[in-house]
């Protein structure tokens, strides 16, 4: 059995050929595809001449489609498409891009487009600007600036700049002044400040009813010395002693 075949085209199939033409195709093509549909046969010199009618209006056809997306290539060229997806905060879309959606858009903005001219070189799926190859025929070709975009705010930014925490508030005057200025102990009591310690050492100790008491202060650390006794006056001397 052949790989290929040779067939004559009954009706014009894109990318292969018009109405007319001999083309060879692989034998797979042929018997699943093109006899099938009755868009190929045998070709003989009899079957070519009785398209040649058919074959013209094809050709005419041909240039017209030429002619067309000339015109719409020098349209397309740099224009811009602006498609809105739903998408999570970070500006990733719940599914892509594809061919389908942007031939679509186009054709709402009055262009001629398949989605197989559609060249799309990559998996759209985030939010952002892209260049797309619009080539309807292997010599015509434009680019289109297509502008991906969420269907609501985002804050892209808010994760990359975390908030700083509050800084504490300063203490007004008044309160500076009743807040003590000695040092934190570790149990996070104020200490009292050293002039006030050596000030209140030096102050003289309260006296106690019935005793003497020692000064305080370092001359507390000394012995402490009896009072002297007063000298009692002698007795006088009884009479005839």
């Amino acid at each position: 059995m052949p790989k290929t075949y040779q067939l004559l085209l009954t009706e014009s199939v894109e990318a292969l050929g018009i109405v007319g033409d001999v083309v060879t195709v692989r034998s797979g093509f042929a018997r699943n595809f093109l006899l099938p549909r009755n868009l190929a046969t045998t070709p003989s010199p009899e079957k070519i001449a009785a398209l040649a009618a058919k074959r013209a209006d094809a050709e005419r056809h041909v240039a017209e489609v030429r002619k067309h997306r000339e015109e719409m290539v020098e349209k397309l060229e740099g224009f811009e498409v602006t498609l809105e997806r739903t998408t999570n905060d970070q500006g990733l879309l719940y599914g892509s891009i594809t061919q389908q959606d942007l031939a679509t858009a186009l054709k709402v903005s009055g262009f001629t487009v398949q989605p197989r001219h559609v060249r799309i070189t990559q998996t759209i799926k985030r939010i952002g600007d892209y260049d797309i190859t619009v080539k309807p025929e292997a010599d015509l070709e434009a680019t289109v600036k297509l502008h991906v975009k969420s269907d609501r705010v985002l804050d892209l930014h808010k994760h990359d700049h975390p908030e700083a925490p509050a800084a504490p508030a300063a203490d007004s005057p008044a309160d500076l002044e009743d807040k003590p200025k000695g040092k934190k102990s570790k149990a996070g009591e104020d200490e009292e400040h050293p002039k006030a310690r050596k000030a209140k050492s030096a102050e003289p100790a309260e006296p106690v009813k019935g005793k003497w008491a020692a000064p305080a202060g370092p001359a507390a650390a000394k012995e402490e010395s009896p009072r002297p006794a007063k000298d009692k006056p002698a007795k006088k001397a009884k009479k005839g002693e």
